[in-house]
C-alpha cells in the first residue's frame, strides 16, 4: 500500500476548534484492522519562540462512555462550585469593540 493510501486510511475526520490563544484538533483515525479511534491535539504558540506547542491524547472506542461521562461529571462540578463564562470565539482574535459573542455550550 502506498504512502498516500495509507494516510487516507488513517484520517477519517477531523474538527478544528479555535479557542483564543488555543486551537484544539478532534480527529478520527483508523487502525489497521480499521477501528476507529480520536486523537485530541491541544495546540498554542509558545510566546517567547513563537513554536507551536502540541499535547495530544488518544481515546479509544471502548473508554467513550466512561470518558464522556468523567467529563460531564467534571464540567458539571466547575459550573455548580463558580460561574462559567463560555465565549464564541470569531475568527479574530481581537473582536471589534461593543461585538456581543454569543454563549457556548455543550452537551456530552
Amino acid at each position: 500500500m502506498g504512502d498516500f493510501e495509507q494516510k487516507e486510511r488513517e484520517e477519517v475526520f477531523s474538527k478544528k476548534v479555535r479557542a483564543g490563544k488555543r486551537t484544539y484538533f478532534f480527529d478520527v483515525k483508523a487502525t489497521r484492522s480499521n477501528d476507529y479511534y480520536i486523537t485530541v491535539t491541544e495546540s498554542k504558540k509558545r510566546l517567547e519562540d513563537g513554536v507551536f506547542v502540541k499535547h495530544k491524547i488518544f481515546l479509544y472506542k471502548e473508554d467513550f462512555e466512561k470518558f464522556s461521562e468523567g467529563l460531564k461529571d467534571t464540567v458539571e462540578y466547575i459550573k455548580a462550585h463558580q460561574d462559567v463564562v463560555e465565549k464564541r470565539y470569531e475568527q479574530s482574535e481581537n473582536p471589534e469593540p461593543g461585538k456581543i459573542n454569543d454563549d457556548f455550550s455543550f452537551d456530552i
